[in-house]
């Protein structure tokens, strides 16, 4: 009997000591596998990052001129999801959308001799956005300076006048010359528009003087054109007048009716022609028109 629990005692010492021996074993193989989820994780997260580097979005009015090594990738990038190997590219945004530039007053003389100060805006946009980023260091300051340089070159051939009044000419003329200019560069210039012509007070005064002197100078002929048409007029009345003496007569009492119809305090007397011929002892009609009668 006391050998067994002498035997029982021993398996269980064994059985505790195998438990002992297998939970060893396995706690090398878990500190590692921990060491190793952290490199997975960073490993990852790297990854990760990178990707996000490499995946550019650009908008429906962006361009992306992208550089490897230096070197320029052709064609241009985009719109929508695209990709570069970062940081062996550098992707550069460029905006396809019209800028507009309000042009500061520049100083002028014009051909006559007249100084004054204009100012104009230009509307271009970017047509090629790797000739507009590799051809120029900063092209949006070379179109508001060559548009400077143009308007003071183009204005300074005109005349006061053709540039007052012929505008629309001036500005397709700017307009054709910035973009001859700007087309090796990938810029289209779309419009040119003079807004405002600053003249001195002087000159005002006399464009003022010279105006109200047109002015005069076309009533006085129309008053002329007048005149000559009523005289017209008149001498067509009078001959037949002459053919037709009954028709003053008609026209005496035209003139009696629309005297009576006005509500005024005029009395006319009725008086024969005949009788004041006959008082005054010579006829109606002037002796001329007496001859024609004979």
């Amino acid at each position: 009997m006391e050998c067994k629990p002498q035997g029982m005692a021993q398996q269980a010492a064994r059985e505790a000591a195998q438990v002992l021996v297998l939970i060893r074993a396995l706690s090398v193989p878990l500190g590692c596998g921990k060491e190793y989820i952290m490199v997975y994780i960073v490993i990852l997260v790297i990854v990760f990052m990178w990707v996000s580097s490499c995946l550019n979005v650009l908008r429906e009015y962006e361009r992306a001129v992208v550089f490897r090594l230096g070197r320029l990738q052709r064609p241009d990038k985009g719109p929508g999801l695209i990709f570069i190997l970062w940081p062996i590219d550098k992707l550069v945004r460029v905006s396809l959308r019209l800028l507009t530039w309000d042009m500061p007053p520049q100083d002028i003389i014009t051909r006559d001799n007249v100084s004054l100060k204009v100012n104009a805006v230009v509307y271009f946009r970017v047509v090629s956005a790797q000739q507009a980023f590799v051809e120029l260091e900063n092209y949006r300051y070379a179109v508001e300076q060559l548009a400077q340089t143009t308007l003071r070159s183009v204005l300074g051939e005109v005349e006061l006048d053709d540039l007052l009044s012929q505008r629309e000419k001036l500005n397709a003329r700017l307009q054709s010359i910035l973009d001859e200019h700007t087309e090796p560069w990938g810029i289209k210039v779309t419009k040119v528009e003079v807004r405002q012509v600053d003249l001195p007070q002087e000159m005002q005064r006399a464009i003022a003087a010279q105006a109200e002197a047109e002015r005069e100078r076309r009533a006085k002929i129309i008053h002329a054109d007048a005149e000559y048409q009523a005289s017209t007029k008149l001498a067509e009345a009078a001959a037949v007048i002459a053919k037709e003496p009954v028709a003053i007569t008609l026209r005496y009492l035209q003139t009696l009716v629309e005297i009576g119809t006005e509500k005024n305090t005029t009395v006319v007397f009725p008086v024969p022609v005949e009788l004041l011929s006959a008082i005054m002892g010579k006829g109606l009609l002037p002796p001329v028109i007496e001859g024609e009668k004979k």
